[in-house]
């Protein structure tokens, strides 16, 4: 990449590249899919319940991605509405980040589960005021998978054509990091260099590589399993490049007037992802299974075992949101020229989270030191 590239138009390029395939694949709602009108009994408002706040509702968004498992089984086993009370949980889900931050940004939503780098992006675009990051949800679950005929090695890379999701998503930055670190070098803008990237939406990531169009992939489960049933294989994990193989891939944030609002609504909403994460460390095969099911309510697929089970295993569900981890992805996408030097001092608010874990017995977790003053 030129050294006089403006890395503020090159991140809004790429946002505007980001947000336009998801946006294009939306239903009917502005921002994202409205769940369907499935509500199961478990979902349902309990008699003689009370409103929190007098609040009706809450608007909760999330992917359908197995990295989102907190939102998937919370809201599969009711976790999220039974600390509502009579606040109802609504939902919405996404296919990509921008999309996402878009819906926050106009109140479609209040809270969401997202990755860290629309995070990132959401909160540097807006100066520090739209969103905060207020609990961690998962870690690891993205790996490098590629075509095992054409890639043998990691240093057979070079010269590949290989898919991320979209430009400057969390996945591609990584990916481009790593690329760096192999001293070979890419044009971040079009992907083209040393390695072809190839920005490729999850949906149809596997059909590419079946094609031939692609020669692998680095990407998030459970697409990753998807191309390994399809007779690709893992090359390289990205848990493996991290310190204790942790890194954050899915967070909580919500909008930062929800949360000076309705502080009681979205500690019931903690309370209820808490709780979520408990009952999958307690419950593994129900809480795939949950996951599961709640896929099919929202796309109408289910996964099949292939897939749903060595992606699952890949994935550790945690409160933690690895605030350190998300300082080192900052800094890998400045790295690659997708980003200015951010200032994400005040971009997380664990009070709230911290007084939920308290409570339940358990440790705190910290900001690394990007706390709300």
């Amino acid at each position: 990449m030129p050294a006089n590239r403006n890395r503020s138009a090159l991140l809004r390029r790429g946002l505007a590249v980001a947000a336009a395939l998801p946006l294009l694949a939306l239903a009917a709602c502005s921002y994202g899919s409205e769940a369907k009108d499935d509500t199961s009994e478990k979902e349902k408002v309990a008699a003689g319940s009370e409103k929190i706040d007098g609040l009706d509702s809450v608007k909760i968004g999330y992917f359908g991605n197995l990295t989102h498992a907190t939102a998937l089984v919370g809201r599969h086993e009711g976790l999220f509405q039974k600390e509502l009370g009579a606040t109802k949980a609504e939902y919405t889900t996404f296919n990509a980040g921008p999309s996402e931050i878009e819906a926050l940004n106009s109140g479609s939503i209040d809270i969401g589960w997202i990755g860290p780098s629309p995070a990132i992006n959401g909160y540097t675009k807006s100066n520090g005021k739209s969103l905060r990051i207020i609990g961690g949800s998962a870690s690891g679950g993205v790996k490098l998978v590629v075509d095992p005929k054409k890639i043998k090695s990691l240093k057979d890379v070079k010269g590949k054509k290989i898919a991320t999701p979209q430009l400057g998503n969390t996945q591609d930055v990584a990916f481009l990091n790593w690329i760096a670190e192999q001293g070979w070098k890419v044009d971040a803008d079009s992907g083209k260099g040393d390695v072809s990237v190839i920005r490729t939406d999850n949906k149809i990531t596997p059909d590419a590589y079946k094609s031939g169009s692609i020669d692998g992939a680095w990407v998030p489960e459970p697409t990753a399993s998807k191309l390994v049933a399809e007779g690709g294989k893992v090359l390289l994990d990205e848990s493996t490049l991290w310190p204790d193989k942790k890194f954050v891939i899915t967070n909580i944030i919500v909008s930062q007037s929800f949360l000076k609002e309705h502080p009681k609504v979205v500690e019931a909403v903690l309370k209820g992802s808490v709780a979520t994460n408990k009952w999958i460390g307690a419950n593994p095969d129900k809480a795939k299974a949950a996951a599961n099911a709640q896929l099919k309510v929202d796309s109408g697929k289910e996964l099949p075992a292939e897939v749903l089970d060595p992606a699952w295993k890949s994935i550790q569900i945690t409160n933690d949101p690895l605030a350190a981890t998300l300082n080192t992805e900052a800094a890998h996408a400045v790295k690659a020229g997708l980003l200015d030097k951010p200032n994400l001092n005040g971009i997380y608010d664990l009070t709230l989270l911290n007084k939920v874990l308290s409570a339940a017995g358990e440790s705190s977790v910290d900001d690394a030191g990007l706390g709300a003053k």
